[in-house]
């Protein structure tokens, strides 16, 4: 494996964890604020991002590299309202989309296809990631904060109707 891609794929590791982290710290606030809709959504979200974390290892470590697994720094354990939660969500997302955007170029610069070709399904994913931020926040906006209730309920549909096959993942 290219040294360059090695070291960038390792960065992405502690991205993803960091990312689990953060969605189960949400999930946790949520759960303890009476939002059981959202914390499950949340939860779910935390667990798909530590199997993101588990595909780059995997990968690394097959590629003849060697995957890093590294301390994280502990995420917000408080927030100001499921408003602030979603909108955090599509700040971090967007961070990740550019982290995936810098391990693409990199791939490009090396002329490593083969990584090239692992990652596209991470492109694809992120596309996803900040399209079901962005329609968490827009259904926040239409219902204001007196219908947070609806919302909570609705969440899981919105994810179940995302998914291949109509199931939560």
């Amino acid at each position: 494996m290219i040294k360059n891609i090695e070291k960038i794929l390792n960065v992405q590791i502690e991205k993803e964890s960091y990312s689990s982290h953060l969605y189960l710290s949400m999930a946790s606030w949520a759960e303890t604020s009476g939002y059981e809709g959202i914390a499950k959504w949340l939860y779910i979200q935390a667990e798909e991002e530590r199997l993101h974390m588990l595909k780059f290892i995997h990968y690394v470590n097959e590629r003849g590299g060697k995957a890093i697994i590294s301390a994280i720094k502990t995420p917000p354990a408080t927030f100001k309202d499921v408003a602030d939660v979603f909108q955090s969500v599509l700040i971090h997302e967007e961070f990740i989309t550019a982290s995936i955007n810098e391990i693409v170029a990199l791939c490009n610069l090396e002329k490593d296809f083969t990584t090239l070709n692992f990652v596209q399904w991470f492109v694809a994913e992120q596309i996803q990631e900040e399209k079901s931020a962005r329609a968490i926040i827009d259904k926040l906006k239409l219902l204001g904060k007196q219908n947070l209730y609806v919302l909570d309920k609705d969440i899981l549909t919105m994810r179940a109707a995302a998914e291949p096959g109509g199931g939560v993942a």
